[in-house]
């Protein structure tokens, strides 16, 4: 199964970026085999529309799930009509996330938990 999930370096080791649209990278990670590519976000600097940016990025990839610190409501539209699962509210490293996500506990998210315009400046 591949998964997307936010991070702030290039690394299984790096911490999980609480942004999804503006994040700096975005790890893909195989859970079956182990393997993972980094990716820069290029929505990172958007001055508008990061999150639908991100958003087709990653369903561009064809994951299953996205783990990220937060989604908000334009790119939480963006992955929902990619049939894509979200898992918000998730921190420290992308190996740790990894694991529990593979252990199955990780709950599925159902709305954005924050507003428009989150990460601008951050």
């Amino acid at each position: 199964m591949k998964v997307c999930i936010t991070a702030t370096g290039q690394t299984l080791d790096s911490q999980i970026d609480p942004r999804f649209g503006r994040c700096a990278y975005f790890i893909f990670a195989d859970t079956e085999t182990g393997q993972f590519e980094a990716v820069v976000n290029p929505a990172s600097a958007a001055t508008g529309g990061a999150g639908v940016q991100a958003g087709q990025l990653v369903a561009g990839k064809d994951v299953q799930s996205v783990i990220s610190g937060n989604v908000g409501p334009n790119a939480f539209q963006a992955l929902q009509a990619a049939d894509i699962e979200i898992i918000i509210g998730i921190s420290g490293t992308v190996a740790e996330a990894l694991e529990k996500y593979k252990q199955g506990t990780l709950p599925k998210t159902e709305k954005p938990n924050v507003g428009h315009k989150f990460g601008m400046g951050n």
